[in-house]
């Protein structure tokens, strides 16, 4: 399982490296395309689990002015392949 994010960044929000370093920490890796990081699941992902990590991303990212979309596929169904 893959869950990607596209982050969209607010002129008057917080830095851009120190919103991606916080991703990071979170266990997502940078990537180019239409995402700007990918989280790769060690298991097959739940559909709680999913929503747990949507809870952990904006809990890191509450007061950064940033928003995010996730999007959750399987493997076999990555849109970046």
């Amino acid at each position: 399982m893959l869950t990607y994010i596209t982050i969209t960044f607010n002129s008057e929000g917080g830095r851009p490296s120190d919103i991606f370093n916080a991703l990071h920490n979170m266990g997502f890796q940078p990537t180019t395309g239409n995402y700007d990081a990918v989280f790769k699941w060690d298991r097959k992902a739940t559909l709680d689990d999913s929503i747990y990590l949507a809870d952990r991303v904006q809990l890191t990212l509450k007061g950064t002015g940033a928003l995010f979309k996730l999007e959750t596929v399987s493997e076999k169904d990555d849109p970046c392949e």
